[in-house]
């Protein structure tokens, strides 16, 4: 099982939070539930279709048709905007476990009689999302364990993604992608003398290259985080639950 995305933050540091929490997407959307419902709606509306891969790998997991799963996740994530427009089902609790539970309840429902709405800007291919699919999850997980394992890997792909824009801003693209195996683990002796080689750059500084760039990939995937999470507390949890979902545990 093979993911774009590395495996591996074990490195994240909860004590080291900066982050204002009552500024996060998920505290905003909470707090203007009541009072402004149609940012919180546009605000949740936003967060959900980011992790719409995890909610297609729990209905493929389910026995749907890829198809049939691509629906499900339309129609289910357009159920919940247009519950927060209506200022129904007023977000409770972490929004990963209120997603799941919303997506359980969704399932348990009429879902049939949804699943042929207006398209939902931000779907992803069915393709890409099939590929993700066959390659991130194992064939014995469970329904539960492949949302948890995709909403993770979404975590750290979108992370991933923001980390080689930057890359590419500044012109470091190409040893941004050659490093990036070596964001989980030390390179093997001599590929620093091999990389150095090709990328024209002395090993000690793809050395410091290396160390800033796991630094700043923490930084990103913290990032991420922080939009779903209201206190310290939630994101240390997040983290652990990162953690446990790419380690394959419940």
């Amino acid at each position: 099982m093979e993911s774009d995305a590395p495996g591996e933050i074990a490195c994240m540091n909860p004590a080291a939070e900066t982050q204002d929490f009552t500024h996060t997407r998920w505290s905003m959307v909470r707090r203007l539930q009541d009072t402004r419902p149609a940012e919180a709606r546009d605000a949740v509306t936003e967060l959900a279709v980011r992790y719409w891969y995890p909610v297609y790998a729990y209905a493929r997991r389910c026995g749907h048709a890829q198809e049939i799963a691509q629906d499900i996740a339309q129609a289910f994530l357009q159920q919940v905007a247009d519950d927060l427009r209506a200022g129904h089902s007023a977000p409770r609790g972490k929004f990963r476990p209120w997603l799941l539970a919303r997506l359980n309840a969704f399932l348990a429902g009429e879902w049939r009689d949804l699943v042929k709405g207006d398209d939902l800007a931000g779907a992803p291919p069915l393709a890409e999302m099939e590929a993700r699919s066959r390659r991130e999850h194992e064939p014995e997980e469970s329904a539960e364990q492949a949302f948890q394992r995709g909403f993770a890997l979404e975590v750290l792909s979108r992370g991933m993604k923001r980390l080689r824009a930057e890359a590419a801003q500044t012109g470091h693209l190409d040893m941004c992608e050659a490093l990036e195996p070596f964001l989980a683990r030390d390179p093997l002796p001599g590929q620093y003398d091999e990389f150095g080689r090709r990328l024209g750059i002395r090993p000690l500084a793809l050395v410091m290259a290396l160390k800033r760039l796991r630094q700043r990939y923490r930084e990103l995937v913290r990032e991420e985080l922080a939009d779903i999470v209201s206190s310290p507390e939630e994101m240390a949890a997040e983290q652990q639950a990162l953690i446990a979902a790419l380690e394959g545990k419940r």
